[in-house]
Order: C-alpha cells, then sequence, then structure tokens
C-alpha cells in the first residue's frame, strides 16, 4: 500500500530521504490532473489570475490575457452567469465544496470551490459517458440502509467492514480498504471488501514513516482524493506563481491536484491504476484512511464520491461516538473502582496497607497482573511479579531516571533498561506513580509479555534504495512477518489516567487526608464533563447531517420532475421518513446520557394515578383492539414523578407493541409492599422473548426483536432501568417465547428518617 502523497507503504527509507521526503512541498506540485480545468479567481473582480493550461483542449479559446481576463472572456458568457449563480452558495471558510453541474460549450462539468486566502479555485471535472450524472434518489437508498445498519455494530472492524462493503458497492472499486492509525501513526488495515482481481491487505502493519507528518496533514485538510488513471499527464497551471503576491499556488484543498511521480509508479508497480481514498476524522484528528484500488483506469462521478465522502463521515461520527461512549464507561468504572480504594487506604493506618488489603482491586485499576508497593526499602508483593529484590532495584531505577513523572508506563520494560530485559515472564510491561520526590517511593503495576507475530506489508527493516536522486516504489508486495517478544499489551489511556488519579489521592492522603473528599469530587466532575463532551458529540455531529438529508430531500420533493414521478417521490419519502428516524434515535441516546445528570425531585407518589395518566396517554395506540386490562390498586413510592411517568409509559407502551399479535391479548399492572420496598409488576400473553438473552435486555441498543416486526430505538429499557437505579431500586424481567414477558421493578420504602415532599 501506500498514501496518495507518493510514499510507499511498507517500506522504510533511509534517514536522510526520509528528512527529504518531510521537506517536499507537496501542497503546492504546480500541477493538476487532466480529467478537469482549473481556475484561480480574484472574488471581487471575478478575474482569472491563473488557470491550467489544458483550457483548449476543453474548448476554451481565451479573450485575452490570463493573468486578468474576465471570467465571462474564458469560459464564456452563458457558462460564466451559471458560475456566478453557483458561487453565490458558496461561502468562504468551507471547505472544498460540489455547487453542481456547469455547461461550458456543450459539456457538462462538476463545479468544486475553495477558498485559498483570498483567492477561489475553481476546478471543473468534466463528465463523460462513463461517468453518468446520478440523482439523489438512487444514493439515498445505499446511505440509508448504511445508517440503518449502524446501531447492530459494536466495534471499529464490524463498523468499517459495512463502509468498506457499502463504498465498494457505492463505485465497483476492485479492492476498498480501511485503514487505521494508532498512537505513533503506524498503521492496520482493520477492515476490507474485495473482489479476487487484486490481493488482501486485510490485518497488515504498516510503519508510521510509510506517511510523513505533511502528508497526514493534507488527509486531514482534504477528506478525498482520486486519481483515475495513473498514466495521466500532469497539466501545468500558468503562471507558475500568484501575480499580485509571487506565492505558489496552494492546491491542499484541490481535488484535481496532482500527485508525486513516485506515487504513480508505485500504481503501475501494484497494478492498480486507478485509486481513491476517503478521510476518518474523529474531532478533527486523522484516524485513519478509506482507500480503494482497481485493476484499470476508473473514474467515480463527483455526486458518488460526495456520497463516499458522507459514508466517511458517518464512519468517523461513529467510531468516534462509539470510542468516547466505551472510554466514559471505562472511566467510571475504574473511579468507583479508586472509591474502594480511598475508603480502605482512609480506614487503614497508611496507604501501603490499605492498599496491600485490596490486591483484587489495585490489579483491577489497570488491568494488570501484578502490583508492588515500595516504600523505605520495603515492597509488598501482589499477584505475579518479579521477586523482591529485582522489584526494588526497578523502584531504584525509577527514581534515578523518572522521579517527577506522575505516571510512567512503558509496554517493554526491557528495552528502557537492558537489567530487566530476564523478567519479560513477569514484568514486560510497567506502569509506575511516584508518591515521593525525596526517597524512593512507587505503586507499580506489572504485565507479563505477549508473544505476537506482525504481518506486515513488506519488510520494514529494509531501507528504501534511493534512484537518481529520489526514492523508487518497491516492486514486491509480499507479506513479511515478525515475531515480537518482550512486550505487554499497551496501557490504554483510561488505565493511565486512573493510575494517576490514585496517585493525585494517595499524596492528598499523605499530605492532607482532609482533602481527600475534595480530590474524588474533582475527579467526579471530569467524569460528568466527560459525559457532557459525548452528548455534545452526538448532539453536534449527528444531528446535522439529519437535517441535511432532510432538508435537501424536501427541496429535491418539491423540483417538478420529482413530483411527477411517483417512485422518485416514495424514495424521497423514505430518505425524509429515515432521517426522521435517525434523528429521534439520536434524541433517544441523548435522552440515556443525561438521565443520569438530571436532579430527582422526589415527591409522594399515587401510582395508581399516574398509571391513569399514562393509559389515557397511551390510548390511541391500543383503542379498537382487544386488550383485556387488569389493574390493581398500587401502592404508594416516593420518586420524582416524571421519571416514573417516563418508566411506566416505557413498560405499558412495551406490553401494547408487543401483544399487537394477540387477539384478544391480556395485560396485567399490580403492586405489593414487601419487607422494605415496594414491587411493581407489569405483565403480558404477547411476544415474549427467550431468556437465554435476558442480561441484553436492558443494554442501550440490544434489542431482542427485528425492528421490522416492532419499531423503536432500543433504549427504552436502558432509560427504565437507569431511572429505577437512581432511585435505589431494581428492575428485571422474565419471560418465555410466544407466552409474554413480565417485566418488575422495586421501589426502597422510604424510613420516617427520609424526606419526600408532598
Amino acid at each position: 500500500m501506500m498514501d496518495d502523497e507518493g510514499r510507499p507503504f511498507g517500506t522504510s527509507p533511509a534517514s536522510g530521504d526520509l528528512d527529504a521526503c518531510a521537506r517536499e512541498p507537496i501542497h503546492v506540485p504546480g500541477h493538476i490532473q487532466p480529467h478537469g480545468l482549473l481556475l484561480v479567481i480574484e472574488p471581487d473582480s471575478r478575474a482569472v489570475l491563473q488557470a491550467s493550461d489544458n483550457l483548449a483542449g476543453f474548448g476554451l479559446s481565451v479573450d485575452g490575457a490570463i493573468p486578468g481576463a474576465g471570467l465571462k472572456e474564458v469560459v464564456g458568457g452563458d457558462a460564466a452567469t451559471e458560475i456566478e449563480s453557483a458561487l453565490n452558495a458558496f461561502s468562504a471558510g468551507e471547505g472544498p465544496t460540489l455547487l453542481g453541474p456547469v455547461t461550458i460549450h456543450d459539456r457538462v462539468f462538476d463545479l468544486v470551490v475553495h477558498q485559498v486566502g483570498d483567492r477561489l479555485i475553481l476546478e471543473l471535472e468534466v463528465e463523460t459517458a462513463d461517468s453518468p450524472r446520478g440523482s439523489l434518489d438512487g444514493l439515498y437508498p445505499h446511505i440509508q440502509a448504511f445508517v440503518g445498519s449502524l446501531p447492530a455494530l459494536s466495534d471499529e472492524e464490524s463498523l468499517g467492514s459495512a463502509a468498506a462493503a457499502k463504498i465498494r458497492e457505492l463505485t465497483g472499486f476492485d479492492r476498498v480498504l480501511v485503514y487505521r492509525f494508532d498512537e505513533d501513526w503506524n498503521g492496520t488495515v482493520v477492515a476490507e471488501a474485495r473482489g479476487e482481481r487484486l490481493p488482501s491487505y486485510l490485518d497488515l502493519r504498516f510503519p508510521a514513516s510509510d506517511i510523513p507528518a505533511q502528508a497526514r496533514e493534507l488527509y486531514r485538510l482534504n477528506r478525498l482524493r482520486l486519481i483515475p488513471d495513473a498514466d495521466y499527464v500532469p497539466v501545468p497551471v500558468h503562471p507558475e506563481r500568484d501575480p499580485a503576491t509571487g506565492a505558489l499556488l496552494d492546491l491542499s484543498l484541490s481535488v484535481l491536484r496532482s500527485v508525486s511521480p513516485v506515487h504513480v509508479q508505485y500504481m503501475k508497480n501494484m497494478g492498480t491504476p486507478a485509486s481513491m481514498s476517503v478521510s476518518i476524522l474523529d474531532e478533527g484528528r486523522l484516524w485513519g484512511l478509506i482507500s480503494c484500488h482497481h485493476g484499470e483506469p476508473r473514474r467515480v462521478p463527483a455526486h458518488v464520491r460526495t456520497a463516499c465522502d458522507f459514508v466517511g463521515q458517518i464512519l468517523a461520527m461513529q467510531i468516534g461516538a462509539k470510542a468516547r461512549s466505551q472510554m466514559t464507561s471505562e472511566r467510571v468504572k475504574r473511579h468507583e473502582i479508586e472509591a474502594r480504594l480511598l475508603s480502605a487506604m482512609s480506614e487503614a493506618s497508611s496507604f501501603e496497607e490499605g492498599l496491600a488489603a485490596m490486591p483484587d482491586e489495585l490489579l483491577a485499576l489497570t488491568d494488570a497482573a501484578g502490583a508492588a508497593i515500595v516504600s523505605d526499602g520495603q515492597a509488598w508483593l501482589l499477584g505475579r511479579t518479579p521477586d523482591e529484590a529485582d522489584v526494588l532495584a526497578i523502584g531504584d531505577w525509577l527514581f534515578a531516571h523518572h522521579p517527577a513523572e506522575g505516571v510512567y508506563s512503558t509496554p517493554s520494560l526491557g528495552r528502557e533498561s537492558a537489567p530487566f530485559e530476564g523478567l519479560a515472564s513477569t514484568a514486560a510491561g510497567l506502569a509506575a506513580i511516584a508518591i515521593s520526590q525525596v526517597r524512593p517511593s512507587f505503586v507499580i503495576w506489572f504485565r507479563p509479555e505477549v508473544i505476537e507475530t506482525v504481518r506486515w506489508g513488506g519488510d520494514p527493516r529494509k531501507p528504501q534504495e534511493p534512484s537518481e536522486g529520489r526514492l523508487d516504489p518497491r516492486t514486491s508486495f509480499e507479506m513479511w512477518k515478525e515475531t515480537v517478544r518482550g512486550r505487554s499489551e499497551p496501557w490504554s489511556r483510561p488505565q493511565i489516567e486512573a493510575a494517576g488519579s490514585l496517585r493525585n489521592a494517595i499524596v492528598g492522603i499523605v499530605m492532607r487526608k482532609a482533602e481527600e473528599m475534595a480530590a474524588l469530587t474533582e475527579e467526579l466532575k471530569r467524569s460528568n464533563k466527560e459525559l457532557e463532551a459525548f452528548s455534545y458529540s452526538i448532539s453536534h455531529d449527528l444531528r446535522a447531517p439529519f437535517r441535511h438529508i432532510v432538508g435537501f430531500a424536501e427541496l429535491l420533493k418539491e423540483m417538478d420532475p420529482v413530483a411527477e414521478d411517483s417512485r422518485a417521490s416514495r424514495y424521497v419519502d423514505t430518505v425524509i421518513e429515515s432521517a426522521h428516524s435517525a434523528g429521534r434515535l439520536v434524541d433517544d441516546l441523548l435522552a440515556f446520557s443525561q438521565m443520569g445528570r438530571t436532579k430527582l425531585t422526589p415527591i409522594r407518589l399515587d401510582m395508581n394515578k399516574l398509571v391513569d395518566e399514562v393509559m389515557r396517554m397511551l390510548r390511541p395506540d391500543w383503542e379498537g383492539r382487544g386488550i383485556e386490562w387488569e389493574i390493581s390498586s398500587l401502592p404508594r413510592a416516593c420518586g420524582d414523578p416524571s421519571f416514573m411517568r417516563s418508566v411506566w409509559q416505557n413498560l405499558i407502551a412495551n406490553s401494547i407493541k408487543y401483544t399487537r399479535g394477540t387477539d384478544p391479548s391480556r395485560i396485567v399492572i399490580e403492586g405489593e409492599e414487601r419487607d422494605d420496598t415496594c414491587v411493581y409488576v407489569i405483565r403480558d400473553d404477547g411476544v415474549g422473548f427467550d431468556m437465554a438473552y435476558v442480561d441484553k435486555l436492558f443494554g442501550v441498543f440490544q434489542r431482542l426483536h427485528r425492528i421490522e416486526d416492532y419499531e423503536g430505538s432500543g433504549i427504552g429499557l436502558a432509560n427504565i432501568r437507569r431511572i429505577v437505579e437512581r432511585h435505589g431500586g431494581k428492575v428485571w424481567a422474565e419471560g418465555e417465547v410466544g407466552k409474554g414477558a413480565i417485566f418488575s421493578f422495586s421501589l426502597p420504602k422510604r424510613s420516617e428518617g427520609d424526606t419526600c415532599q408532598n
């Protein structure tokens, strides 16, 4: 594999050549690809300052010299009017924007515009017979199907596979890869969709040197790149420099920008004369690439590329949202472990004694196999560790080389210090927190080595041989395997943060025990901020695309050709309905994420009255059906009326929904007081569920029935559990397929000393 700026994947050039690569001005090549033309204009006067040298090849005759000719003189009056009208829809500061088709001398071009400084860059990509213009009704069903499949996908690999398959379906490329960068910018192919013509690159790893920092920055700035034919002849831009400023033309955001000759030769060597890439950005950071290859020249129309870019953005948002959700959940779990450790330390005579009394919790805080507490020349050993003498030696080494770091971590201690290479079976990986800056005092976690076989896309140790002053791409693409020893599983960011948080707490206990609660409160505030950031990310990143889909689809529906075509109108209605459905899903997810932060206002609740209100609200859903209701007298409870109304509404609505296939059906609502709780039950004789999956029932997006059969977002029961647990109660369910379901929840009784507003 290879990046489209001319750096071959799977090779390691000599350091001098890498330095030359890093300095190469790849954003100002001075040329474009020949399947379009480029104009640089001054925004106010519309004077053409620079242009590609292929205007005549597209039938444009310039009545006046460039620079200085007006737009009308270059493209003709009718085309200039079309372009002027399209430019009215362009806003400064936007990235490359597709402004629709423009006709110049009976040829149709796709117009893409972006701004660099005080210059507008117009790129006109000619439409050919093999790339006919499509319509939204041909693309949105694909996007709709892709969006609809996402809630069931739980990890990066399955999301990437779905995106790769969808983009291959849209474009017809022989091979589509999803390429993920790690924290050191090494890359791995995590997903792939391909035909038989090109070999598989799945699971291959590539070193960071394959894509230099400046190339990664171009991928970050410009999400989409296409090379239809590696045999193209670059077209120069004339004049080479801006006539007013003397600056070279910055083509960072150009869709036609010419690529390095090294990359062209690489594509030929690989047998893939056509390629396309879509950048995957997570909160502005380059997460990875969707890389497409074809065994023969291939043009992808602009509207299809736009759809692929949209798929890439949706993939990026899903990956980011799931990663942040998982990270937030992991942090919360570690905060809970830390709280228990803090409690043990506060009750013990020293922090060492408190930690040593809870070995399982201390190991679970960072998912370590062993831990040691080093202080005053003594070592408390917990789990799988080196012997005491080696642990004390590690403590001395840490004090000498990393005395003031909040958290020091490495997956390969032996590479950091040769004397410890022999400890890989217990201490290949190490994470440590320094408790004191004046003496060796540490809490250290250990992990054993994990022997790993890495599949590289070529031998990363071989230097790239320069030829006539430049790097030549390799001609061999055989997989190269490496067995990696002496390394543990890497330490994740939540694990490092948890260790750092524990260090802060221990230092607080040692120095001022009275500040312990304040430190814990700050950690909880940080957790809340993370949840708020997650909610904002979902709201900001997912809502906007769905609004755009609805807005543009409604505009499309108002167009006469669509209004007269009943099939096209149905397609557009489906797009609008799906986008609204996805928006409701986002709203449900936001409600779930905010549920834990909204303040409860408990009052003494008349549950019978609350159920009556919900029944009246849901009457349109069951009126006219043969449902026999049996509602017993329900005991009063203390709770927040809004939240408890939501609980009853979800439970009763579910019973109504899942008894649709039973006629007549029977729904029973009852409650009773027990020793220290009030228990409420709703049972039905509907479709039921398999008890083997009961543990999934109350999870977010966990559905036990097909969405085609029973609508819903998969969040309602998760909301019920969160509400009930915030009230101090529990929720559970029983069911049998075809015989109905029983949902129960309990609320604790309030003692006379508790306050509950009347």
